[in-house]
């Protein structure tokens, strides 16, 4: 189980590849959507875009959940 560094919520796959793909591939400490959206200074709804962008171009970093 992983968890937000800052806000300690728990992080799904999506939020851990989301934060391995925009800030550190090869980090073990991430941010959720919320605290990357304040990090980066957009909204959380542009940051899903982005996941939904990275799923539909084949990324393995968001790969279904298992």
């Amino acid at each position: 189980m992983c968890l937000c560094k800052d806000c300690k919520k728990q992080l799904s796959y999506d939020e851990q590849g989301l934060y391995r793909k925009l800030v550190d591939m090869e980090t073990e400490e991430f941010l959720c959507i919320d605290c990357l959206a304040k990090y980066f200074g957009c909204t959380t709804e542009f940051l899903q875009q982005k996941i939904v962008q990275f799923k539909k171009t084949g990324c393995f970093l968001f790969a279904d959940e298992k």
